[in-house]
């Protein structure tokens, strides 16, 4: 017996040797050092704050319904940016597509040199009119006051859209003639997918075979006590995003009087499918919060980064303390949500179709073909018919060592060293999904500042973003911009 407690002793001893050790050496700070911080371009920041303030104020609206679209908000944006930066309507080419959509060519001098693509979307979300009395500002008045502009796109995204133009306009005005060619993206419909604007300005981009150095759209940002056990502000890169696909289900049966009802009603028979699903959840993978992690993880508690540094050991810990909170758990799995119900049109009838949609965000290395698939197996009952309609596959995941990630990072670090960057997975959709093959640099960061607060503003009440914060996006994409053009690769 003793000889047998010897040896467990040993075995525990050993492992909590390699646990200190892998926590003391696995993570290397990673982050850049700057010799030199980012040289700040002088912006008339009145006119600029006026310019933006002003984009805002137009209605640019994105509707499921096509008949809601209010198409003369765009022209007005339209025209609104031709007048405010006539340089570049003098030295890039502009084209329309689908109307709204607009794209920009500065030409390069260097043809031999690939260019590079910036992105930004025009349109919003609309206003939930029940929480109107709630904003402190109209939601598209555009008011500047106390250091701080209001309005829907304040944040989502015009704040990149205007805050590339005020960069490029700001270039040319030095007579700067770039060498690489750049390009800019503004879609009009990203806010519903992006299937008329992006993915037809990618198609346009695709019969021009042209191959982008890297392309930067909107989608990180500058985030503040988001994530647990970091207190330096860190600013995640998404270098990939989640699919998304719906799955309808169908139930049908007779119909008849709720008064003699049979055993399993089709609304019945459906919940029950609904259950199966959400108690069967899909696997985790922590992959993408891991690659996070090795980023930040040196700036973080003792504890936690035992636990990051020896998932072989601690990974069902890890995995329930993710588990327990919303967003952490939609990084690590690809998630369910059951979101629209349909049955009889009154209460005293059985219904003769009961249908559900249940939506799935997809993790890159799963796609639609396999969701359909298990949950087809996890219900298992031939009455409920499932079916696939709308989505698209997670996209390609970029690498962190390309030029184009290198670039934003050192950007980032250069106007405040004290801001970690990461990379991370987007959740959510970008138009960027859209350039998947145009690149296999595809990246999403927008130069705003996130905390609990701010982030609930994102498609909420009360969006802003203060002026500071939008001048600081100006001086990011200028240094961006200013290097790209100079065709550096390295």
């Amino acid at each position: 017996m003793k000889k047998v407690l010897g040896v467990l002793s040993l075995g525990l001893v050993i492992i909590a040797m390699v646990v200190i050790v892998r926590t003391q050496t696995y993570f290397d700070n990673v982050q850049v050092e700057i010799e030199s911080p980012v040289e700040s371009v002088q912006i008339d920041e009145e006119l600029a704050v006026a310019r933006f303030a002003r984009a805002i104020q137009f209605p640019t609206i994105s509707y499921e319904d096509p008949e809601m679209q209010d198409n003369s908000s765009f022209a007005q944006l339209h025209q609104h940016i031709e007048t405010s930066f006539p340089l570049i309507h003098q030295h890039a080419t502009r084209t329309k597509v689908s109307e709204h959509s607009l794209v920009y060519h500065l030409p390069g001098s260097d043809p031999n040199l690939k260019p590079a693509l910036f992105m930004g979307h025009m349109d919003v979300v609309p206003i939930d009119e029940a929480t109107l009395d709630q904003w402190h500002q109209g939601p598209f008045s555009g008011v500047v006051q106390d250091g701080v502009i209001w309005g829907r796109g304040a944040m989502d995204d015009k704040v990149s859209v205007f805050a590339l133009l005020e960069a490029m306009e700001l270039m040319l005005a030095q007579g700067r003639q770039p060498k690489r060619s750049i390009y800019y993206a503004f879609g009009h419909d990203e806010e519903i997918g992006g299937k008329q604007g992006a993915a037809n300005i990618a198609e346009l981009f695709r019969s021009q075979n042209i191959e982008f150095e890297f392309v930067l759209d909107e989608g990180g940002a500058i985030t503040q006590g988001l994530m647990v056990g970091v207190e330096q502000p860190v600013a995640i890169i998404g270098i990939a995003e989640k699919g998304f696909v719906n799955l309808r289900l169908t139930v049908s049966a007779e119909g008849g009087h709720s008064s003699q009802p049979p055993k399993n009603t089709a609304a019945g028979i459906l919940s029950q499918a609904i259950v199966k699903i959400e108690e069967n959840p899909f696997p985790t993978n922590l992959e993408y919060s891991q690659k996070t992690f090795e980023y930040v993880g040196v700036s973080t508690p003792f504890t936690i980064r035992m636990a990051m540094s020896n998932l072989w050991l601690f990974r069902p810990l890890v995995e329930n303390m993710m588990l327990a909170n919303p967003s952490s758990a939609a990084s690590i799995r690809t998630t369910t949500a059951a979101t629209m119900l349909k049955g009889s049109s009154k209460s005293n009838i059985l219904p003769t179709q009961a249908t559900a949609v249940v939506n799935f965000r997809i993790l890159p290395g799963d796609n639609i073909e396999y969701i359909k698939q298990r949950i087809t197996d996890i219900v298992d009952d031939p009455r409920v018919e499932i079916e696939a309609f709308m989505g698209n596959e997670p996209s390609v995941v970029s690498t962190t060592g390309s030029y184009g990630y290198k670039l934003i990072e050192k950007t980032i670090r250069g106007l405040d060293q004290q801001v970690l960057v990461a990379p991370y997975l987007v959740q959510g959709g970008t138009d960027a999904k859209h350039f998947t093959g145009l690149s296999d640099s595809i990246y999403r960061f927008m130069m705003v500042r996130l905390d609990q607060t701010t982030l609930k503003q994102f498609h909420g009440v009360n969006e802003q973003i203060p002026v500071e914060d939008y001048i600081r996006a100006i001086q990011f994409f200028y240094a961006v911009l200013s290097e790209t053009a100079e065709g550096k690769t390295h």
